[in-house]
């Protein structure tokens, strides 16, 4: 058994690639909290297409292959693709919902091992998750929820 596994796309105007964010996906992997399963880099070009970028030099050649066959975009696809997506139940999500033209964006899959046991818990008890979504600290402010976080010197929401 698995944690469920989040599809989480990133977007980069003037990417600085410090290393800290891989090195804060190790430390929350170590901790038990979440696993970097794939990371896929794409650019968006002007005119809609995307293009997919190799691995950083040093990382693994096949980085991206997962994240890419999700897609339905071969890795490394010069050509690029008019609109790279996800088929779901409730239709299809595509990049071009998250990702503006002219960005470049990093589409990561993490799974939430945190959750395992839970998940499992729920699965023992006869039940079985019917939806799920995600919101952003900003979201929940824009509907007056207050957890207590400032946003604007919270190290972790920035």
């Amino acid at each position: 058994m698995s944690g469920p596994v989040q599809l989480l796309v990133v977007g980069f105007e003037q990417p600085v690639f410090s290393g800290a964010v891989l090195e804060e996906l190790g430390r929350l992997r170590e901790a038990g909290v979440v696993r970097l399963v794939d990371v896929l880099l794409v650019h968006r070009d002007e005119d809609g297409s995307f293009d997919t970028l190799p691995p950083p030099a040093g990382f693994d050649p096949d980085l991206g292959r997962l994240a890419a066959d999700l897609l339905g975009v071969p890795a490394g696809d010069a050509e690029g693709t008019a609109d790279p997506g996800v088929a779901g139940e409730d239709g299809t999500w595509s990049l071009a919902d998250a990702i503006p033209p002219g960005t470049m964006a990093a589409v990561a899959l993490l799974e939430h091992v945190w959750a395992e046991p839970l998940v499992g818990a729920i699965r023992g008890a006869g039940g079985q998750p019917l939806a799920e979504g995600w919101l952003a600290a900003e979201d929940l402010v824009d509907l007056g929820v207050d957890l207590g976080v400032d946003l604007g010197t919270d190290p972790g929401m920035q």
